[in-house]
């Protein structure tokens, strides 16, 4: 086992938040499994991660509940389970570690949001030396408001907004940013297809 899937913050925290409504694929749970149900055939290593805030008062603190993988999500036992205060995965975590002690050279990445805690992990891992592997389609993220836009305002007037970056803009981004440089940008049919015995 030299691989590892990272699924990052695929938790019902994003559920509970207004925004839900506009995120750019609302089924992410579903791919996501598609991704575990592959690593575990291929005997890779799984690490699922979640995103807390103590005391923060809001859906990424522990005390009110929602910090918890999505429902349609299973965990199989002995897959490790890490949580982090940080954008990426390794800063306040003993992710490093764990991947040191299993042997783990390559990571597949996928997770919520796209260009936030997904690509920010993705960048770190690459300046690890890991060689990543940023799975698009089993991303999700929001539209971006404008910098100079207020953040209080509500959903429908960041979407009228035409300042408002769709989601679907932040992940071409993200991928333009990502390729060739700190990781392979892969769909998950493309990472099946791999994977198929050849007939």
């Amino acid at each position: 086992m030299t691989r590892a899937l990272i699924v990052i913050d695929v938790q019902e925290s994003f559920r509970a938040r207004p925004l839900w409504e506009a995120v750019s694929d609302p089924k992410i749970a579903d791919k996501v499994n598609r991704l575990v149900r592959l690593s575990r055939e291929r005997g890779d290593l799984v690490v699922w991660v979640l995103h807390h805030e103590p005391g923060s008062g809001d859906v990424f603190d522990p005390a009110l509940g929602q910090v918890r993988l999505m429902a349609e999500l299973e965990r199989a036992d002995g897959e490790p389970l890490i949580h982090k205060t940080s954008h990426n995965a390794f800063t306040t975590t003993n992710l490093q570690q764990l991947l040191t002690e299993h042997g783990i050279r390559e990571l597949t990445v996928c997770g919520i949001r796209t260009e936030q805690c997904v690509e920010t992990t993705t960048r770190v891992a690459g300046d690890l030396g890991y060689r990543v592997t940023f799975v698009t389609d089993a991303t999700a993220t929001d539209p971006l408001a404008h910098p100079d836009a207020p953040a209080d305002r509500s959903v429908a007037d960041l979407l009228a907004d035409p300042r408002t970056l769709p989601a679907a803009e932040v992940i071409r981004r993200t991928e333009y940013a990502l390729a060739g440089r700190f990781a392979t940008i892969a769909t998950i049919d493309r990472l099946e297809a791999a994977a198929a015995p050849q007939a």
